[in-house]
């Protein structure tokens, strides 16, 4: 029988935890809502549904930022919780390997390992795996073999581009760009055009939805607060307004993969060019995101059936394939 093992990919807006058990991926909000600065009052989707509306004695935060911990508290309290859930309250002990990104500091790194080992899960083993390898996994990938592979992982906050050969990274740069970043654009464009305020999830909503807007031919309707009045009022929003807001994201995106380009040793060029581009993440499902990027290249663009949970996936492989577990590593007492 196969050891108890979780593979955890902490995202900014989302976790998700793979349990070997089940087989089954958890996907909840990266969120945490704190009544009166101490007692728990909700988390995950749950404080979500509370985001934007709740009294001034809960403060509902993000316990991570840019991919990285910022809240190690908070976010070691969320990590209790949800393995409790999966376990129905009974913890045992069990293996975890926790997916972290390459282009931060090994401080950075290491705060990962320590989540898990202070967070009263009864963790045996704890491994890291670069969230650029389990992405290369879990988009069903061969990442041991010598040809370059790029893969481009679209999150909440930071976009991570990565080259990968033989079971390694060769090149990879962070980028403080991503879905919360469209959100912002939208809310922008929005103010801009119509002097209408519109909440966050008001955004996201536009942004999720505007691929079925634009197939159907028909305007995004919104709420939010008239600028000028200071009364709540509803918009109509042209679908072009909304793709016009999103380019310079978009641009920039494409600029920063350019850059990693043009830094790829030849040889991997030519695979590159051969398979294309392997864009993951939920914000890769962005509307012509990904025309964009084929344009702005001249590469073929594959997009991840599951992009998502394409990082959990990967880590899933390296639980359940010993062919894999060489990419997973210890980075116990790390600075001591």
């Amino acid at each position: 029988m196969s050891n108890l093992s979780f593979g955890i990919d902490l995202g900014t807006n989302n976790i998700r935890i793979y349990h070997n058990d089940t087989e089954d991926i958890l996907m909840e909000k990266n969120m945490i809502a704190i009544e009166n600065k101490k007692n728990i009052f909700a988390y995950g989707n749950s404080a979500f549904e509370m985001y934007e509306k709740a009294p001034g004695n809960i403060n509902i935060s993000r316990p991570l930022n840019y991919g990285v911990i910022a809240d190690i508290n908070n976010m070691k309290t969320l990590v209790k919780y949800y393995i409790a859930g999966l376990l129905k309250n009974n913890i045992k002990p069990a293996d975890y390997f926790i997916a972290v990104p390459t282009d931060v500091t090994e401080v950075e790194k290491k705060a990962f390992y320590d989540l898990i080992k202070e967070s009263n899960v009864k963790a045996k083993k704890i491994m890291v795996v670069e969230k650029a390898i389990a992405d290369g996994l879990g988009l069903d990938i061969d990442i041991k073999n010598s040809q370059g592979v790029l893969v481009v992982d679209i999150g909440f906050q930071t976009t991570e581009i990565s080259i990968l050969s033989l079971g390694g990274i060769v090149l990879s740069k962070l980028i403080k760009v991503g879905g919360l970043n469209f959100d912002e654009s939208i809310k922008n464009a929005v103010r801009k055009e119509f002097s209408l305020f519109i909440g966050g999830k008001t955004a996201e909503n536009v942004k999720v939805h505007l691929k079925d807007l634009e197939a159907a031919e028909e305007s995004a309707v919104v709420y939010g607060r008239d600028i000028v009045t200071g009364l709540p009022v509803e918009r109509s929003i042209s679908t072009k307004i909304i793709d016009r807001a999103l380019e310079d994201n978009f641009n920039t995106i494409i600029d920063n993969i350019r850059v990693i380009l043009e830094r790829t040793p030849p040889e991997l060029s030519a695979d590159i060019f051969r398979h294309g581009i392997y864009l993951t993440g939920g914000g890769s499902m962005v509307n012509h995101l990904a025309e964009k990027i084929a344009n702005g290249t001249n590469l073929k663009v594959n997009i991840a059936e599951h992009p998502e949970h394409s990082v959990a996936l990967g880590l899933a492989k390296v639980i359940r394939d010993d062919t894999y577990k060489s990419v997973a590593y210890s980075i116990e007492g790390m600075g001591k």
